[in-house]
């Protein structure tokens, strides 16, 4: 069934905060630890943990997204909030961070970049993302933890071994000392000794495998484009940056960070994040989990075993269920965070959309759609067998046609 709705013009309207606590949401009596793969979760009080419903857990972590309330914090706070936002494709990591904020201009994401309360490197999955020069380094140190550089098929293809790290290292420090450059710039730096002449065919490829690892271990940092070009810094040029930290110290921050965000989590979760994100490694998630200790408390979420930072117990308890509709850019970080696979932010008859960079519509944290816009049109798939809320998503279409800047005339099929 096809709906055209009528044509959404931009407005400035947001959320207001919630205050009354959630339904479904209890505190009881539990005899046991909940251990998983070796560790065991302190718990709030004396064999105390929280139990709440999955709507109280999504709308919970849409108020710590920005999406319910929208936020009106800066550009790099949102960043910060979400810990890295995808950096692949401009015109989406840009929409990810504009639908979170009450107000926003085209082109602040470029400017946070510019004049350094962002950074862009390599980091989660091997993909490109912004994070804060603050906090990016906690994120990095879980990166280089695996040393893949030292990966036997790594020194055979590029012939550096461990040993020759530092002076290569050094050696693109240097050639970025006066500034930006480009790969093929840098390039015709660093390959100028007989040591790296060999690498040359590789710059000039484009060196995007070789150069991860120098943004890992904090070297260098991508920059604004130069004539359609990606440009390399670096990155402790940025007064902002707060360098790598120790890696024992990292993990537990890392893991902390995850929580804040986008707990409660269940231990594959945060393996998702961390360990497949990352490659961080399971024993090192499990030394890192043990040593929070009280700080984590257990939450039963409609019978599964999850996990949240004691801090945020009682906002958690206070939480309710959202009944916010968001249009999210491919690949959001609601989705991408817990992962394509958790269905109960993404149902598995939707993971191929959504997968596939897909815009998805959220109804209360779980994707239940599809949203296209091209030129004027805007195209919403509604993939649920429950009625769209249609008031809720031409609010939304509104919104979203103030964020672009231009009228949209709203065709719902479903």
């Amino acid at each position: 069934m096809t709906q055209v709705l009528h044509t959404v013009r931009p407005s400035t309207k947001t959320s207001r905060m919630r205050t009354q606590l959630a339904p479904g949401v209890a505190r009881k009596q539990i005899p046991t630890e909940l251990p998983r793969n070796g560790w065991k979760a302190a718990r709030m009080g004396a064999d105390l943990e929280i139990s709440i419903t999955w709507g109280v857990a999504l709308g919970w972590r849409m108020e710590r997204h920005l999406l319910d309330p929208v936020g009106s914090g800066s550009v790099s706070d949102v960043v910060g909030q979400l810990g890295a936002v995808l950096a692949m494709d401009e015109s989406l990591a840009e929409l990810a961070v504009r639908t979170r904020r009450t107000t926003s201009r085209p082109g602040e994401l470029s400017k946070a970049l510019a004049d350094g309360s962002l950074i862009k490197v390599f980091a989660f999955r091997g993909s490109m993302h912004y994070l804060t020069p603050e906090e990016g380094g906690v994120y990095l140190a879980v990166r280089a933890a695996g040393r893949q550089w030292e990966l036997p098929s790594w020194v055979e293809y590029y012939q550096l071994g461990p040993a020759d790290w530092p002076d290569f290292r050094a050696a693109v420090r240097d050639a970025l000392q006066d500034g930006p450059l480009t790969i093929h710039e840098l390039g015709d730096l660093v390959t100028r000794p007989r040591a790296y002449r060999h690498l040359k065919p590789v710059f000039d490829d484009g060196a995007g495998t070789l150069v991860k690892p120098l943004t890992w271990q904090g070297d260098m940092s991508f920059g604004l484009p130069r004539d359609g070009q990606p440009t390399c810094q670096r990155l402790d040029h940025n007064p902002r940056w707060k360098g790598i930290p120790d890696l024992d110290d990292a993990g537990p921050r890392a893991i902390t960070m995850y929580l804040r965000t986008y707990g409660p989590a269940t231990f594959d979760h945060i393996h998702y994040w961390l360990g497949s994100g990352l490659s961080a490694g399971r024993k090192r998630l499990d030394r890192w989990l043990s040593e929070l200790g009280d700080r984590l408390v257990a939450v039963d979420v409609e019978g599964t075993p999850a996990y949240a930072l004691a801090e945020d117990v009682e906002s958690l308890a206070a939480a309710r269920p959202s009944n916010a509709v968001r249009f999210l850019p491919g690949h959001d970080q609601w989705v991408m965070g817990p992962g394509a696979k958790d269905i109960h932010v993404t149902p598995s008859t939707h993971r191929e959309a959504v997968t596939r960079k897909a815009n998805p519509v959220i109804a209360g944290g779980v994707v239940c759609g599809t949203w296209a816009a091209k030129g004027d049109e805007l195209t919403v798939a509604w993939l649920e067998g429950t009625p769209p809320p249609r008031k809720a998503i031409e609010k939304e279409a509104r919104r979203l046609a103030a964020i672009l800047g231009t009228d949209l005339h709203l065709t719902l099929n479903h």
